[in-house]
């Protein structure tokens, strides 16, 4: 199964990142994310070895790496702040578009940081590039939707809203032809 770990935002922010997505949403070339899935991605897995044969990474052990992480981390419930824009991987070659973490990016590369020693440490891929936590809004596909978006850069700054963390998720993400869905396999709550 392809897997990532993540932190959710609550459904009562999804008109607000339908929102911050409205400027761009229509764009030939952009495909906004589903608001209602909205989510920082703290370490992208790829492929986890459900019955454990030894192929890719085994899910107990994935499973059981979660778990040190977040006691690793010693990071205890926060609150989170999502607002302004930004790309990756910069104005020039837009790929996606994002919402900042405002106020609990600290707590989050600290849980980034601790997932990404016990993940590595069974085979995952290492994260090629620094974090930057964020809220994935839309991908961009083509220079009309890339022109699209540097007009949003220019013209807003979103404030989409607060939320509390106090767990992450171990998901589950089934490509299908309408978009990811997306599974809980496993929740790891935050503090003593």
């Amino acid at each position: 199964m392809r897997a990532f770990f993540a932190v959710d935002l609550p459904d009562s922010l999804a008109p607000a990142i339908a929102d911050a997505q409205a400027p761009f949403a229509d764009a030939p070339g952009v495909n906004p994310v589903d608001p209602e899935q909205a989510h920082v991605t703290m370490k992208f897995l790829g492929e986890v070895d459900e019955n454990d044969d030894g192929t890719e990474p085994s899910l107990s052990d994935v499973i059981e790496a979660g778990e040190r992480a977040v006691d690793r981390a010693t990071v205890v419930p926060f609150k989170c702040a999502v607002a302004g824009l930004g790309v990756f991987p910069n104005r020039e070659y837009v790929s996606v578009v994002w919402a900042g973490i405002d106020r609990g990016g600290d707590d989050l590369a600290a849980l980034h940081e601790a997932l990404e020693v016990e993940t590595t440490a069974l085979g995952v891929d290492p994260a090629d590039h620094d974090f930057t936590p964020h809220v994935t809004l839309g991908r961009v596909e083509n220079a009309t939707g890339a022109e699209a978006v540097r007009d949003a850069l220019d013209a807003t700054d979103p404030e989409v809203g607060s939320f509390s963390v106090d767990e992450i998720r171990l998901v589950e993400s089934t490509l299908t032809a309408s978009g990811p869905e997306y599974d809980t396999v496993r929740e790891f709550g935050l503090g003593p």
